[in-house]
Order: structure tokens, then sequence, then C-alpha cells
């Protein structure tokens, strides 16, 4: 979880004309630069840069990119895979820095992004529920007293105490939630974790989504399962080659991301 430097208070859905957006980001673009040529170790890349032979491409994983979300909104983006759809949540969790643009964050940021992202395998599964609150300022002390609650959601109670390079994928996923959860955001971002864990983990995962979707957080769902965006997005994104393509209410746009993929 992170907070941005730019952090004001975000009140609740009552009224969204009063309330600024939780997210504003105008003209983004995001350029990696990737080696013509493979690289085998890092003397040789010193040496190819320093004598001038280090031949690079540039890719633009985000264009130009526009995007407003409001406090208590749910936000669903599609697009095929390399898109830049992990590139703009990483954007808007200040993982990643933009090339271009300006970046407007309000409020703390809980970002789903990858299943087990800053957990240590040889800890145990209560040992990360304690290192992840301390890399976001949360004091150990608070983590305790919401810790029975962690275990609790997660469903882990038989296994906390084991290293998680023991645990399964959707063992991974139900901590992870559990954990970037444990206190409510202002603005949350998954990124396919939805698709990990039974039906009835994710049916959890759900109502607390829309338990703080009530209360005002701001919510982006990238996800492959169109049935998903469409049952809980209030509207939706198609990005395609780093581009806006589409935005607008839910259904017309994965019509127009459906009909586009048949056409491809």
């Amino acid at each position: 979880m992170t907070t941005a430097a730019d952090t004001v208070p975000v009140g609740s859905t009552g009224d969204r004309q009063a309330v600024a957006a939780a997210i504003e980001l105008t003209d983004i673009a995001v350029r990696f630069s990737m080696p013509t040529e493979r690289i085998v170790s890092f003397k040789e890349y010193v040496l190819k840069r320093l004598s001038g032979k280090l031949e690079h491409r540039e890719l633009w994983a985000l264009r130009s990119l526009d995007l407003e979300v409001q406090p208590g909104e749910i936000v669903g983006v599609v697009g095929r895979n390399g898109a830049g759809k992990s590139t703009l949540l990483k954007v808007i969790s200040r993982v990643l820095r933009p090339t271009r643009g300006r970046v407007v964050i309000r409020g703390q940021v809980a970002p789903l992004l990858e299943l087990g992202a800053g957990f240590h395998f040889d800890l145990t599964g209560r040992e990360n529920v304690f290192l992840n609150a301390a890399l976001v300022g949360y004091p150990s002390r608070v983590v305790q007293e919401h810790l029975s609650e962690v275990i609790a959601f997660s469903e882990l109670e038989e296994f906390i105490d084991l290293p998680i390079r023991n645990y399964s994928s959707g063992m991974l996923a139900r901590l992870g939630f559990a954990v970037a959860t444990m206190f409510r955001p202002d603005i949350l971002l998954i990124d396919e974790l939805l698709a990990v864990g039974d039906v009835g983990f994710q049916e959890k995962c759900l109502k607390r989504i829309h338990d703080f979707r009530s209360r005002g957080t701001a919510i982006l769902l990238v996800s492959h399962q169109l049935d998903s965006i469409s049952e809980h997005c209030d509207r939706a994104l198609w990005i395609e080659r780093g581009a806006l393509k589409a935005e607008g209410p839910t259904d017309d746009v994965l019509q127009r991301y459906s009909e586009g993929f048949a056409e491809s």
C-alpha cells in the first residue's frame, strides 16, 4: 500500500460533484528502451554502452492517456496481453514513473498487482503480515490488533506459521488480498487477482470490494474475465497498444472490444 505525495482526504460517495477525483491522469505516456540484441552479462552491457555500440528500440507502453476515477467508482480495464493495462496500474501506484504527463493521486493506494509481491518466501505467513504492514508504515501494535481478522479472512489458520514458500498460488492470493485490504484504502488496484482461488474466496473478496466502494474507495479492476467486468464495474476502458481505444458504459465498451477481437 502506498501513499501519494499529494494526498488529500477523500470523502464519501454522497456528493461526487463536491469531491475531487481520486485519480487524475493527464497525457500519460510511458516509454521503455529495449536492447536490439541479447546481452548475457553486465560486463558486456557496460562495454557496449561505453563504446557506443549499444543499440535500443523504443517501446511505448502507454500513449497520451487521460483518465479520471471518482471516489466510490469501480472502473474495469480490458485489453489484450501487452496492451498496457498493468503499466497503467503501476503508474497509478507510483511503482513506475511516466515518461510524460501529470499524475494526481488523492489518498492511500492499495495495489494488488502480483501474487506474492512484497512477500519474503522464507518467512512465515504471520511474519509476512507484519513485514508488509511495516513497509507501508503501520506500527506492529496496530497490525497486532487486526492480525486475527487478517488470518480469519485468509482462512489460513492452519498454515499461518509455515514459510510461504510452501503456499499454493491460491493461498498466496488469500494472504495478499487480506493484507492489502487490512484497512480501507482510498484507491484499490486489482490485476487479475480474483481469477485465483475458489468460488467462496472470490465471493468474500467481492463483498469486501463492494463494501469499500460504498464507503468511497475508487477501484480499478483489470481482468480478462469480461463477465466480471460487466457485473461489477460502473464503466470500462479498452486499452489497445498503449492508447485508450474506448471508454464509457461497461457493456458498450465490452461489445466494441469483443467485436474488435473477433475482427483481428
